[in-house]
C-alpha cells in the first residue's frame, strides 16, 4: 500500500494483516504496526518502485497516496497534479509492467453536484483543482494499467493523531463540549473505512476492473451525519450547529451533492453494504473493543 502512514492505509493494514502479508510504503513519516512490514518508497521513480515490487512480489498494490486537501490543491495546482496524477501514473506503469493488480483510490469530488447518486458513467465535471487532478488520475491509471480497479469513495474511520478523520473531528468536539458547524446543504454517501476495505477486496476477488463507486447506499448531509454520530456515541447534539456553504464564500468551491450510486458494485457482489446507521454503530464498536488503539496512539 502506498501512502502507508495515511488514515486509510493504516485502517487497511490492521483490517487485513491476519489474512495477507501487508507492506506499507512510506514517504516521510516512519511508523510501526505489529505484523506489518514498512518500507520507504520513492514513487517519483518508476524504476525504484519496480525494484520494491520485485523485492516483495505482491499480488496487489493499493494506491492510497494523494494530496486530499481541497484548499492545498487549489493553492498549489502543480503540486496537486504531481502527487495526484503523475505519481498515480507511475504506480500504474510499474504495476502494469510487472503484471500486478492495482487499486486506485479516487474520490466523489468529480461532478458538478447537480446530480443525485451519480453513476460511474456520468460525465465528469469537477469544480476545483482537487477534483480535476483526481479525474485526470483515473484516466492516466486506466490508460497505463487497463486492468486496474478505480474506486470512487468518501470514507471515514479512526485516524492517527496527525491525521484525524471527519468522524474523529465530530466526536472530539462533542466530547469536549465544543460547538462544531456542519453543512446542512452539502450531501454525500460516506462509508466506514472497514466496510470500504472489505468491499474492495471482494471486488478484487471478483476480478472487477475499471471504475466502481464504493460508498454507502444512502445520501446524507454533513449535518445529519453529525447528528447520527452524536446519537450512537451518546453525545450531546446541541453542540452541532447548522452551517450553510452560502454563508462561507471564502471556501474553495465544492460540489453541493457528492452522493454516488453503488448499484454497479452491489450487482457484482450480490450483497448490500449496510446502512449508515449500522456503520456508525460499528465505528463505536471498534473503539469499545480496542480495535483501533494502535492507530489512535500513532
Amino acid at each position: 500500500m502506498t501512502g502507508g502512514s495515511g488514515l486509510l492505509a493504516l485502517n487497511w493494514a490492521i483490517r487485513v494483516r491476519n489474512k495477507y502479508n501487508v507492506v506499507l510504503g512510506l514517504h516521510d513519516r516512519q511508523i510501526q504496526i505489529l505484523g506489518v512490514r514498512a518500507v520507504s518508497v520513492n514513487l517519483d521513480s518508476i524504476s525504484d518502485f519496480e525494484s520494491i515490487l520485485k523485492k516483495f512480489n505482491p499480488s496487489l498494490v493499493i494506491h492510497t497516496a494523494g494530496l486530499t486537501s481541497v484548499e492545498v490543491c487549489e493553492l498549489n495546482p502543480k503540486l496537486a497534479k504531481h502527487i495526484n496524477v503523475s505519481i498515480a501514473e507511475n504506480v500504474a506503469k510499474a504495476t502494469s509492467s510487472l503484471g500486478i493488480k492495482m487499486v486506485q483510490i479516487s474520490t466523489d469530488h468529480l461532478f458538478s453536484g447537480d446530480e443525485l447518486f451519480a453513476e460511474e458513467t456520468y460525465p465528469i465535471a469537477p469544480c476545483n483543482v482537487y477534483g480535476v487532478t483526481k479525474a485526470e488520475a483515473e484516466v492516466a491509471v486506466l490508460q497505463e494499467n487497463p486492468r486496474a480497479l478505480v474506486v470512487r469513495t468518501n470514507f471515514y474511520g479512526w485516524g492517527p493523531s496527525y491525521r484525524v478523520s471527519f468522524s474523529d473531528l465530530i466526536i472530539s468536539k462533542l466530547r469536549s463540549k465544543k460547538e462544531i458547524a456542519l453543512f446542512e446543504d452539502v450531501y454525500y454517501s460516506p462509508i466506514l473505512a472497514e466496510t470500504l476495505i472489505d468491499k474492495v477486496h471482494e471486488l478484487v476477488e471478483s476480478k472487477a476492473e475499471g471504475i466502481f463507486n464504493v460508498v454507502s447506499s444512502e445520501r446524507i448531509s454533513k449535518y445529519s451525519f453529525g447528528q447520527l454520530i452524536a446519537r450512537y456515541f451518546e453525545l450531546d447534539s446541541k453542540y452541532i450547529i447548522k452551517g450553510w456553504v452560502k454563508d462561507n464564500p471564502s471556501l474553495v468551491k465544492r460540489p453541493m451533492d457528492m452522493s454516488l450510486s453503488n448499484k454497479k458494485a452491489i450487482q457484482i457482489l450480490k450483497k448490500k453494504f449496510g446502512s449508515i446507521d449500522d456503520q456508525i454503530i460499528r465505528l463505536r464498536e471498534q473503539e469499545a473493543l480496542g480495535l483501533i488503539n494502535e492507530i489512535k496512539n500513532l
